[in-house]
């Protein structure tokens, strides 16, 4: 077996799919750990065959493979936190999440919930209830928008859904034809927040991957869950107003 690591930075794992782009996926998602003095590791859930306006098709990694790429990293180094996106499957998200939590029983997972992609794909219609409430209450943030939040719940947010599910919830607020955008922050133990930033009138491809991943490095940097979030925003708001196109870059 491996020593351990010696790294001078913070580390975050991504476990996510591969965009040739690097406009989401993995590769926005180190990009933005990087970006966040943070080292990032990575593994592949899938390749995708996409740009940042197009989206033809999805080839997914064998659980064997992706547990294989994990077990090699959990020898190396020391892994606290970790943000998980495109998966294949709801049974191979578990899976996964109870390796991790095997591995560290503190280490904190964010989920991204992609279930469909910008360009139409989709690629979950329906996740079962008590697969759901799993998942769940062994993740440390859920970080849907509204359709997603919709799609798993059924229902508007509230404490409820967090007492019933077991877990943290940031609403994304990214869409809408306001001047402003507000995530809801629904934390356990804590009244219902609101994070608000200016709206660009930009758009950009990947913001939730990019969202999400600086979530994990903030958090990997010891700031606490409202703290990370607000940080996160105002580095998501920097990023879409980066440039003309749909591919964003840090402004720091």
């Amino acid at each position: 077996m491996s020593h351990k690591a010696r790294i001078e930075r913070p580390v975050v794992l991504s476990i996510a799919g591969f965009d040739p782009s690097s406009g989401a996926g993995l590769t926005a998602d180190i990009k933005t750990i990087e970006s966040h003095q943070c080292y990032g590791l990575s593994v592949c859930a899938a390749l995708t065959v996409q740009n940042d306006v197009q989206f033809d098709a999805v080839h997914w990694t064998p659980l064997k493979l992706i547990l294989e790429q994990l077990e090699i990293l959990l020898q190396r180094f020391d892994i606290n936190i970790v943000k998980i996106g495109l998966i294949e499957n709801p049974d191979v998200l578990l899976e996964l999440i109870q390796r991790l939590k095997q591995y560290n029983p503190d280490i904190k997972i964010i989920w991204d919930p992609i279930l469909s992609a910008s360009a139409g794909f989709e690629f979950h219609s329906h996740i079962e209830n008590s697969i759901l409430q799993k998942i769940c209450a062994s993740i440390y943030l859920l970080t849907p928008n509204l359709n997603e939040y919709k799609q798993l719940f059924g229902s508007i947010p509230s404490h409820e859904i967090t007492a019933q599910y077991s877990c943290n919830i940031l609403l994304k607020g990214g869409h809408g034809d306001s001047d402003t955008s507000t995530d809801l922050l629904i934390e356990q133990g804590f009244p219902v927040r609101e994070l608000t930033q200016p709206r660009s009138k930009l758009n950009k491809h990947g913001t939730g991957c990019v969202l999400s991943s600086a979530i994990a490095a903030n958090l990997a940097r010891n700031m606490g869950l409202y703290g990370a979030c607000e940080a996160a925003q105002a580095y998501v708001f920097g990023f879409i107003e980066s440039g003309e196109g749909l591919l964003g870059f840090s402004k720091s």
